[in-house]
């Protein structure tokens, strides 16, 4: 009989891949091939030097074998940490992680090689690893988790291509002295809900427009936070996912993100489009979505216009998302954040019961958190919505200017304070000084629709038609769906019968009177472009439905808005009375 040639003992599998190593050969291959035999020298060294062996190398993959589990975790820290100063010496695109996935287990050992089913495990779970990070099995956690100070986040099981039985994987992250092991990252249910954002992906073929995907998605980034209420991951953590092998709900699990922010780019014919998608992380459900196209010369507007777009709608449908939640909490378990979404929701409805309901849950909130520049910042709005509804009460501004300034001592980098303060003062009739304000909360907040539609208004009011046009437009283009669109739209109207741009002005009251029919300032101008475009019989129509929508209306309505030129109401009262 024929002795064995092999033997079986117990080990520990590195698996080592170099990540973008693709992508690089197609950029610059001698580049990539010499920054791959750099890298890996490093490699080596680390893992000869923590007692390891280097077995089965092919390609830009490397596999590496310890006794002991703490000497390979060690190990790859070690060489990561050197490759990851290496590859801050390059450009971003220039740069060549590592992947490194631990296993531990039984293997097949002849001659140099090993084999196995832990061997296979080792190297699916280093195609689970963050972009340049760590993962193990839990066979290798219950060797390290006392043995090191690093920072472990518990994926779950996962079912590996061509591995029978599903493997539980942890990410690991070298951490301080008392750093917390395991535990899996999990949003809080008192606190607001987090959204991560992922590198969106360059389908487009076209490497050089890499650097347009991340721009985009460092944007959202960026605009999101600005948001305030919205916790928002850090990129160094979301980027680490650059691969989405892991699915949206082990990524959330792993970052502690309710949401998830994924976008593609592609090409198509002349066309680049950019596909955005928000995902909420618990079930996996894909909530929103939304395609942007641009011409192929135009791919610079990707980058320059669309961002704070996506800023804007992914807010508002995470405030949706979270009012909806909020209903399935009984009332006394509610807490500060999500009375302060269930108070909105009754805001957005606009009726007297739901205004009174709105601020039953802000005073709820205010008890549970009086210091909340969330709660704050409701009550301003709250005041002034029904300041607005009042024509300018002045103790109901009051209201709005000592909320706005508490909110601000809570936190001076909230753009919603400065812009009340800014519409505070166009409704008292001082629209440069609501241009300092809002300038402020542009500042802050370049995403911020309703800021860019109070700045048109001040424009408007100090007689500037043209400056205000094409911020009337942004704030449509930033939050083309919001609930107040009709009132912008309106001062849009106003500022086109002001520049007398008849045929524009008709549509854009049209627009505003397709979401609200009882607006009166935006039929009132379209009676008066009407007119003025020489449509007398169509004017006359909407007229006659006006009367019969606002009986008692008179002129002193128009004659309230604190135009500093007298002679533009005049104008806009004389444009109706020609009907």
């Amino acid at each position: 009989m024929t002795g064995r040639l092999y033997t079986r003992h117990v080990a520990t599998i590195v698996s080592i891949d170099a990540a973008g190593f693709s992508r690089l050969m197609g950029i610059n291959d001698e580049f990539a091939v010499t920054a791959f035999e750099a890298r890996r020298a490093i490699i080596v060294e680390s893992c000869d030097a923590g007692g390891g062996r280097m077995f089965g190398a092919a390609g830009d993959s490397l596999m590496a074998e310890f006794g002991a589990p703490i000497d390979a975790m060690r190990a790859a820290f070690d060489f990561q940490e050197k490759i990851a100063a290496l590859n801050a010496s390059v450009s971003d695109e220039m740069r060549m992680p590592f992947r490194v996935g631990i296993n531990t287990g039984s293997v097949i050992v002849r001659d140099e090689s090993l084999y196995g089913d832990d061997v296979n495990i080792a190297a699916r779970i280093q195609e689970l690893a963050p972009y340049d990070g760590l993962a193990i099995s839990e066979t290798t956690w219950h060797h390290v988790k006392d043995k090191t100070a690093a920072r472990f986040t518990d994926l779950g099981e996962q079912i590996l291509k061509n591995i029978a039985l599903p493997v539980r994987i942890f990410t690991a992250t070298r951490g301080g002295e008392g750093a917390e092991v395991p535990r899996r990252q999990e949003a809080s249910a008192a606190m607001p809900p987090s959204v991560a954002v992922l590198p969106f992906h360059n389908e487009s073929g076209d490497r050089e427009l890499d650097y347009v995907a991340d721009g985009i998605a460092e944007d959202v980034i960026q605009g999101l936070s600005n948001t305030r209420w919205l916790p928002v991951i850090a990129k160094s953590s979301s980027f680490q996912f650059r691969s989405k092998s892991l699915g949206t709900r082990m990524i959330g699990s792993a970052l502690g993100a309710r949401y998830i922010v994924d976008g593609r780019l592609a090409r198509a014919n002349t066309y680049f489009v950019l596909k955005v998608m928000l995902t909420d992380a618990a079930n996996g459900r894909l909530i929103w979505s939304r395609e942007f196209k641009r011409r192929a010369d135009e791919v610079a507007l990707l980058h320059d216009e669309i961002g704070g777009m996506i800023v804007s709608m992914l807010e508002k449908e995470v405030e949706r998302a979270e009012q909806a939640r909020t209903f399935q909490v009984p009332w006394e378990s509610l807490e500060t954040w999500q009375l302060v979404r269930r108070g909105r929701w009754h805001m957005q409805r606009r009726s007297r019961e739901d205004m009174a309901l709105a601020f039953e849950c802000f005073e709820q909130a205010q008890a549970k958190d009086p210091n909340s520049s969330a709660v704050l910042n409701e009550f301003a709005w709250w005041y002034f919505w029904r300041a607005w509804l009042r024509s300018g009460d002045s103790d109901d501004l009051d209201k709005v200017v000592e909320y706005s300034r508490k909110s601000l001592l809570m936190d001076s980098q909230d753009a919603r304070p400065h812009a009340y303060l800014g519409v505070v003062a166009i409704m008292r009739g001082q629209p440069k000084m609501a241009l300092a304000h809002l300038s402020e909360a542009l500042e802050i907040n370049p995403s911020f629709a309703f800021a860019h539609s109070a700045m048109g208004s001040a424009h408007l009011l100090l007689g500037q038609a043209v400056e205000a046009i094409p911020l009337f437009q942004a704030a449509s283009r930033l939050s083309p769906f919001d609930i107040y669109a009709f009132h912008n739209l309106g001062e849009l109207t106003a500022a086109y019968c002001l520049t007398s741009q008849w045929d524009e002005a008709i549509k854009t009251a049209d627009r505003s009177l397709s979401l609200s029919p009882g607006y009166f300032y935006a039929r009132f101008l379209k009676i008066g472009a009407l007119a003025r475009g020489g449509r007398l019989e169509e004017a006359r129509r909407e007229l006659s439905i006006f009367r019969t929508r606002h009986p008692d209306f008179t002129n002193a309505r128009i004659e309230w808005i604190p135009f500093a030129n007298a002679s533009a109401k005049a104008a806009l009262i004389s444009n109706f009375e020609l009907a």
